[in-house]
């Protein structure tokens, strides 16, 4: 599988700008299958981010 869509931005990747949205530390906010917002819970060790449709995103 292969990423359609920005994590951080949620734009389309081919139409995605050569810029860095992507802040350190920051968990991903779009699902890479559909652009659709994730739920994301934000833990002392990590994250969990999950899409509605697609499921937990693997690590």
């Amino acid at each position: 599988m292969s990423d359609a869509y920005c994590r951080w931005c949620g734009t389309a990747l081919a139409e995605h700008p050569d810029i860095q949205c992507r802040r350190e530390l920051d968990p991903p906010r779009f699902c890479p299958e559909c652009g659709r917002r994730l739920r994301v819970k934000v833990h002392t060790a990590g994250y969990e981010a999950a899409c509605r449709d697609h499921g937990p995103l693997p690590d």
